[in-house]
């Protein structure tokens, strides 16, 4: 089980030394907001950009994008469970293949007949298709 954390994702870069591009300067603010969340255990799992309605003036409303970074951490319930089958999953039993098993499925993996094509056949295949003539305003664009 998890649990989820939405923040808005910042707006402007931020200033750093050695920083200079706008782009670089967004995604430092982008690394930024991601780690400082991530040393409180939340891992980052993707960005929405979701419509918000506000009101603007007394009746009116207008429709905002915003940009939403989305957390999410196990909680303290579900960490116990998967510590204690861990170990269970780590005992895994493989299929044995005896020898009968063996040669049925090699037996039928190997195609019928001397795998040579007939002369006849390749000849039909490789022949023109025939086409007839017909008014060119009927025929598909």
């Amino acid at each position: 089980m998890y649990e989820y954390k939405v923040v808005p994702a910042p707006a402007k870069g931020i200033k750093a030394k050695g920083v200079k591009a706008p782009e670089a300067r967004f995604a430092l603010g982008i690394e930024q907001a991601i780690n400082e969340l991530a040393s409180e255990g939340w891992e980052y799992l993707r960005s929405d950009v979701l419509p918000s309605t506000e009101r603007v003036g007394l009746t009116g409303s207008e429709t905002h994008w915003r940009t939403l970074m989305v957390f999410r951490r196990a909680t303290a319930e579900s960490a116990a469970p998967e510590v204690a089958t861990a170990p269970s999953l780590m005992a895994r039993v493989e299929p044995m293949l005896t020898a009968a098993a063996a040669s049925a499925a090699v037996s039928s993996m190997v195609p019928e007949g001397d795998g040579v094509a007939e002369a006849e056949e390749t000849a039909e295949t490789e022949a023109d298709p025939d086409f007839e003539e017909g008014n060119e305003e009927t025929r598909p664009a």
